[in-house]
């Protein structure tokens, strides 16, 4: 698994995984790209996101986060059963004051 911090495309092999507002301050970065050898779980892919930045405010903050696969939400879908394809972006997205 490779972090390539500032990419805004993935290539087939990698998914980005791209964090905003309060997320993005946990995690300190925009975005992480990790390899994959297929289509990856959803629920994988959260695992990685929280391994990658193993601290307690990133992990509370990514428990209220709405998730986008491409431009599909995927929050009322099982994360296990989300498949996520390589080249794929997963957007995070922690509520928004007022929204």
């Amino acid at each position: 698994m490779t972090t390539d911090h500032g990419s805004s495309h993935s290539p087939d092999g990698q998914v980005t995984l791209r964090y905003w507002a309060s997320l993005r301050a946990a995690a300190g970065v925009d975005e992480d790209t990790v390899e994959v050898s297929g289509p990856t779980s959803l629920a994988d892919l959260t695992g990685r996101a929280r391994r990658l930045h193993d601290s307690g405010r990133f992990a509370d903050v990514l428990g209220t986060c709405s998730v986008l696969v491409g431009d599909r939400p995927a929050n009322t879908e099982n994360p296990e059963s989300v498949l996520v394809p390589p080249g794929s972006t997963v957007e995070f997205l922690p509520p928004f004051a007022g929204g």
